[in-house]
């Protein structure tokens, strides 16, 4: 246990020094946020027909959560992992005898450690400057974060596992950054855009975990199958980083 905290300590220190990381889990989702503040506001749609009848700013928060999460999970953690792979670093570990559980634990504790920060960062901003409404259940979005972190951080894990460098980890995940956030409720609203577009949503880990935190901020209960299949992805990304990550003899 004490390995595991010193190391995470460390993690987290590194992870932190990487501006790309920084920019994209603390930075940019409140940007985007007091943009659309400034284009939309937070009235509802009187016929409903957009946000689920919510206020954009009320809808965009907690799918703005999923950004900081997805941040970590597509940039953060692959560049981390692959830059470790490059410089040895994994091989020195398991030459050292590190405990499996210590390393994950690490990544865990970081992972957890920003995505919070980065949340209650952009939650605070968006409550006191635009009033957006809490969360009708709290439980629940804390059960969506945390189910949503897990599995991101498990195919951050993988990607940093399967992508050659850290530059190539740092392209591809910004370029996924982007496409789920344009797809995956974090750009324009579901019902806008058109079926194909809607089917590659859908098809993404971050719409199954904007919609796991939107659901019961906006007062529509637990949404358990969005869950599983969070659940679901979390356990195929494990299994196949650890198979990557297997040492070769």
């Amino acid at each position: 246990m004490r390995v595991a905290g010193t190391l995470s300590w460390i993690e987290l220190k590194l992870l932190l020094r990487e501006p790309v990381t920084v920019v994209f889990t603390l930075a940019l989702p409140v940007l985007l946020l007091y943009v659309l503040a400034q284009v939309f506001g937070n009235t509802p749609d009187p016929e409903g027909e957009f946000y689920g009848g919510a206020g954009p700013l009320d809808y965009y928060t907690p799918a703005y959560m999923g950004l900081v999460i997805a941040s970590l999970g597509l940039i953060g953690l692959p560049v981390h992992i692959a830059s470790y792979r490059e410089r040895g670093v994994l091989r020195r570990f398991q030459a050292a005898r590190m405990p499996v559980a210590a390393i994950i634990t690490a990544q865990l504790a970081t992972a957890f450690a920003v995505t919070i920060a980065g949340s209650v960062l952009l939650v605070l901003l968006a409550r006191l400057t635009y009033g957006v409404h809490w969360p009708v259940s709290w439980p629940g979005v804390v059960a969506g974060v945390f189910a949503g972190t897990l599995t991101f951080s498990a195919v951050g894990l993988f990607l940093g596992a399967v992508l050659p460098t850290a530059r190539a980890a740092q392209g591809i995940g910004v370029l996924l950054w982007f496409l789920m956030m344009m797809v995956s409720g974090g750009g324009p609203p579901p019902e806008a855009l058109s079926g194909v577009l809607n089917r590659i949503g859908t098809a993404l880990p971050l719409q199954h975990v904007v919609v796991a935190i939107q659901d019961p901020w906006l007062g529509r209960g637990v949404n358990w199958p969005q869950l599983l299949v969070l659940l679901g992805i979390l356990a195929g990304c494990a299994a196949l980083s650890g198979l990557a990550l297997r040492p070769r003899h």
